[in-house]
């Protein structure tokens, strides 16, 4: 076996048979990606990470799917028909095949929007009905939308997939009732009006209230099992990270006694890191742990740091300022007071997250920590990629003939080439790509364009991989090396081209 090059992720200059993290491959074949790969954006040695922040929720809590959506679906129409929605919505059933992360929804004209990073729109669906191009260009001039705040709300999360089928459940439904009469940005039946934006408030106050008030936490500590991926590999991780000599933090929005049932549940084996070691308390694994941090509001202003009493997980008296005791859980506070309650600077701290915005951005932009963003979707991203392969070739194949169409044309061309059929075989070809994946289509691209949600994970996450298990195949002295990023002109013009100038600008 010889490896004399090989990138962070999984290419390699020269090889011969090989293994990395699991995956084979031979002389000449194209890499496959292993289950346990990490994905690099930005070059990352893991020897120069001091500390290793966690969040709880979707990142060492990974929720079952569909079951947990379902939950949430529901327990929010119940609160919609408790506020006053017709109880014919509590027919509604949740579809998975449909929410997909990284929609904008417009809620001036009660749209899904599934769109680029420069906000180019790729999808437009109301309700259930996908929108023709003619269509979308009547309500987007440029089929272009700018992220304004007050107008789209970003559904990014993976606690967004439930709202984002209830969202297009309503609209579906006040729009096709024959009580309620269509309007550009409502519905209105006799003297009462509902405006898309009022529906899409309801939701969202809704949301909120399962969340913080309602049902959820509690039906979610009495159903563990029916709502949480348990991996015996967790304690065996997490003591090989502080054994390299980092420190471990846990830092999640959710409060203290939600916290304390869900880790209890992932640590509850009848051993500890090592089958021949006595069972620890969860607590004993991290060196810090701070729960109700409010993210983002954490990595700006952020709120009052307060210890927890942890018999009870009410909070105790007075502003808490330091230092942070192992085995101790505090509420609150911020990322300045954090960091150097704990000494730590910006790029010592690797922090992994399931929240593009909450956990990444902000914790990039804000706080300079290097960032892991966990992707679950990639199971079955990196599944369609593989197995549709014939559909991406065909995708390629379409370009060169688009483009071989203009080869031998120049200015002085006065009849232009009928594109036409091409055209209409590349969208058809999208299509069909599209639905591999899901009704709307793949959370990274449509077709040979990248989402929104493509462009955040590029910009923001140095690292995103399926699981944060995954760290487990590499060595705490590993270096991630990014893969070149090549501009147009360097991808499409080979080494091998030569290009002569009459008059060198400059002499080398």
């Amino acid at each position: 076996m010889r490896i004399e090059s090989v990138m962070a992720n999984g290419t390699a200059d020269v090889f011969d048979d090989n293994c990395v993290n699991g995956s084979s491959y031979h002389k000449g074949d194209r890499y496959t990606a292993a289950p346990n790969e990490i994905f690099v954006n930005r070059s990352l040695h893991l020897e120069n990470v001091k500390f290793y922040g966690f969040d709880m929720d979707y990142t060492l809590a990974e929720y079952k799917s569909p079951q947990y959506e379902n939950l949430g679906f529901n327990l929010t129409k119940e609160r919609l028909v408790h506020k006053g929605y017709p109880k014919e919505i509590l027919e509604f059933e949740y579809d998975p095949s449909f929410p997909v992360r990284g929609l904008w929804f417009d809620t001036l004209y009660g749209n899904l929007l599934k769109v680029d990073a420069y906000g180019n729109i790729l999808v437009c669906v109301h309700g259930f009905e996908f929108l023709k191009h003619s269509q979308v260009y009547e309500l987007y001039p440029n089929k272009f939308l700018t992220l304004d705040e007050s107008r789209v709300y970003v559904l990014n999360t993976l606690f967004n997939l439930p709202e984002t089928y209830l969202i297009a459940c309503l609209i579906d439904f006040f729009t096709n009732s024959p009580q309620y009469t269509r309007e550009k940005t409502g519905v209105r039946c006799g003297d009462l009006a509902m405006s898309f934006r009022s529906i899409f408030q309801d939701v969202r106050s809704a949301v909120d209230y399962v969340h913080i008030h309602g049902d959820l936490k509690k039906k979610t500590i009495e159903n563990l099992d029916l709502y949480l991926k348990k991996d015996e590999r967790l304690p065996m991780f997490l003591s090989r990270i502080r054994e390299s000599g980092a420190k471990l933090f846990l830092l999640t929005n959710s409060d203290y006694m939600f916290t304390n049932s869900v880790m209890d549940y992932l640590f509850d084996f009848p051993h500890g890191a090592q089958p021949s070691e006595p069972h620890r308390n969860w607590k004993t694994y991290f060196d810090f742990i701070v729960v109700d941090a409010k993210k983002p509001l954490f990595f700006g202003e952020g709120t009052t740091l307060r210890q927890v009493d942890t018999y009870t997980g009410a909070l105790k008296m007075g502003h808490y300022v330091g230092p942070l005791h192992e085995g101790k859980v505090y509420s609150g506070g911020s990322c300045d007071v954090f960091t150097e309650l704990i000494c730590a600077k910006g790029k010592d701290v690797l922090y992994i997250g399931d929240h593009i915005f909450g956990d990444i951005l902000k914790s990039k932009k804000i706080g300079g920590w290097r960032t892991f963003l966990i992707v679950p979707e990639l199971v079955q991203e990196l599944h369609v990629w593989t197995d549709k392969c014939q559909l991406f070739a065909q995708l390629q194949a379409l370009d060169i003939q688009l483009g071989d169409m203009y080869k031998d044309l120049d200015s002085s061309t006065k009849e232009k080439p009928d594109i036409s059929a091409l055209r209409g075989a590349i969208r058809d070809v999208t299509h069909k790509m599209d639905l591999a994946y899901g009704m709307l289509g793949s959370l990274f691209r449509s077709g040979s364009r990248q989402t929104f949600f493509s462009s955040q994970v590029v910009r923001y996450a140095d690292l995103y991989a399926a699981s944060f298990l995954n760290l487990m195949y590499y060595p705490f002295c590993y270096m991630f090396r990014a893969p070149a990023m090549l501009m147009p002109h360097e991808s499409t013009v080979a080494h091998e081209q030569r290009f002569t100038v009459d008059t060198p600008t400059i002499d080398r």
